[in-house]
């Protein structure tokens, strides 16, 4: 496929929901040997009440075999929400729309575990409210520098932020009444095999290149297919970190 028909296929790709099954053959990325999806669903089958916050599609979280009682389930992204409410129906499960970076629709200790793969931003203190004492929080986070090849080659150099850091998470949850009893970090390969791939993802990750679209970036396209045409493909990394915490049975003096 030439240059243009490889943009127009990425360009036309629709975005909704977390199925990242289009990349089949086109892209990989390294999975974090911890295995987030077993560890939450092990975590669901004890639970009693439980939340999923940034659900996405609910693709992960419709995977568990078993679902607690009570089981909810937030997105922000309006399309992604009809989504997540057929994905996750056979769980009886909850899905209400919340911003990213706003409140959580539920009263104080509503859930003795809340779980998030991957969110956007992480309120603490609001995953400290909806926790009950001996709660658990469970998430896979996206680590500082992810991604951080693909942002400065469509870019130019960028700085780093350390609002994703392992340190920033374990003071926002102890803060918010939480102890940290588990916390692992891994760097993953990512890699993509045609220009086409990088498009679709650039528009579905849409932190990795801010206000991303394929007329602004032509230049940065034309460079990255002349690249994978050289190196047979791009190479960049994904950070991640597991954290477990919870919250504490007496409040903090």
């Amino acid at each position: 496929m030439t240059f243009e028909e490889l943009v127009a296929e990425g360009a036309a790709v629709p975005v909704e929901g977390w199925d990242f099954s289009w990349f089949e053959g086109r892209a990989t990325e390294g999975r974090p040997s911890w295995g987030y999806s077993k560890l939450m669903a092990a975590r669901m089958a004890r639970a009693e009440a439980a939340l999923d916050i940034q659900t996405g599609g609910g693709e992960v979280l419709a995977e568990i075999p078993q679902a607690p009682p009570v089981l909810a389930a937030t997105e922000s992204w309006r399309p992604n929400l009809e989504i997540a409410r057929r994905n996750l129906a056979p769980l009886g499960a909850r899905v209400v729309h919340a911003e990213d970076d706003g409140p959580l629709p539920f009263p104080d200790a509503s859930f003795d575990l809340v779980v998030s793969r991957h969110p956007v931003v992480t309120r603490w203190d609001e995953v400290g409210r909806v926790l009950r004492p001996g709660g658990t929080y469970l998430s896979q986070q996206v680590g500082m520098g992810t991604l951080r090849e693909i942002t400065d080659f469509m870019m130019g150099p960028q700085p780093v932020s350390d609002e994703r850091s392992t340190e920033r998470a374990v003071a926002g949850l102890e803060a918010a009444g939480l102890t940290v009893v588990d916390l692992r970090s891994e760097s993953l390969r990512v890699e993509f095999f045609d220009v086409g791939a990088v498009v679709h993802f650039l528009r579905k990750v849409v932190w990795a290149v801010p206000d991303f679209t394929v007329e602004a970036h032509r230049d940065r396209l034309v460079a990255m297919h002349e690249h994978i045409g050289r190196e047979g493909s791009f190479v960049t990394s994904s950070e991640r970190f597991l954290v477990e915490a919870r919250k504490d049975d007496q409040p903090r003096v």
